[in-house]
């Protein structure tokens, strides 16, 4: 089934876990991340950025969401991550995403407020979900830094007048993950997610997921978060295996033998998140 983000986070808040989102860097590692859903026989929630988007071309990738979800029986949701552009957003509604993030987090909170409302009002038309983020989360994404003194937590009682505002379906959160982060750590202020989670009725969202531990991912679950975003593991897992692979094989090999074992870790990568954010003890 394809599928909104709405539903599944809906069923995901009351199961007590998180819908992995998936950033799928090229049209090969799509398949796998469904595949890999269809085994964990969970919801999948389909990324991409709009330079993505705009290289494998919209309609191709609503097409094969939609395919894939009828052909395996799976709940796809396809969302366009990190949207700054209006007409980049209303291009993604217009092809058949299901579900659009608009990214006003550098803007101030009136700007973001006027922003994100602007984008819900032509999505809700097309029943199209709508997640937001409120506060800046570091690292890079799509090529653009944020450094750590541009950081700033999610302010509970900004979150409070934004939701109402707004009326977005999912709200991405900043408490201390970073984009791109994979060598190190983050540490996370739970107190922060806590406080947010008392006074918004929503779903939360977390960027940089690749970053968090193992062992914090059930602790924000049990404090609100129903999506968890993972894009740059998936990222250097498929160029480190690829670079292998290119490097012992021989030029006129059919370009599956390099190919194929990318697609064996992007789908190990996925299943492995899944299992995690299920929040089975």
């Amino acid at each position: 089934m394809y599928s909104t983000l709405k539903e599944v986070l809906k069923e995901a808040n009351d199961l007590n876990m998180a819908v992995g989102a998936f950033n799928t860097h090229n049209l090969e590692m799509l398949p796998a991340i469904i595949k890999a859903a269809v085994k964990e026989k969970t919801p999948v929630i389909v990324q991409t950025s709009c330079g993505t988007a705009n290289y494998i071309g919209h309609k191709n990738l609503v097409s094969i969401c939609k395919s894939m979800a009828d052909e395996y029986g799976a709940e796809v949701v396809l969302h366009l991550d990190h949207a700054k552009d209006y007409d980049e957003i209303r291009k993604a509604i217009d092809a058949g995403y299901s579900s659009v993030m608009f990214d006003g987090s550098s803007l101030p909170l009136k700007e973001n407020i006027l922003g994100t409302k602007r984008v819900v009002a032509y999505a809700k038309k097309y029943g199209v979900s709508v997640e937001a983020e409120l506060g800046t989360v570091g690292g890079t994404e799509d090529g653009i830094a944020v450094a750590q003194d541009e950081v700033r937590y999610t302010d509970p009682a900004d979150a409070v007048e934004f939701v109402k505002q707004t009326g977005i379906d999912a709200l991405a959160v900043a408490i201390g993950t970073n984009h791109g982060q994979y060598k190190s750590k983050t540490n996370i202020n739970f107190e922060r997610l806590k406080e947010i989670k008392d006074v918004v009725d929503i779903p939360l969202v977390i960027h940089g997921g690749t970053g968090v531990k193992e062992e914090d991912v059930k602790k924000v679950i049990d404090l609100g978060i129903r999506k968890f975003n993972v894009g740059t593991e998936l990222l250097v897992g498929w160029n480190r295996e690829s670079k292998a692979c290119y490097d012992e094989h021989k030029e006129n090999i059919s370009n599956r033998e390099n190919v194929v074992p990318c697609l064996n870790v992007i789908e190990e990568i996925v299943s492995r998140k899944i299992k995690l954010f299920k929040n089975i003890d």
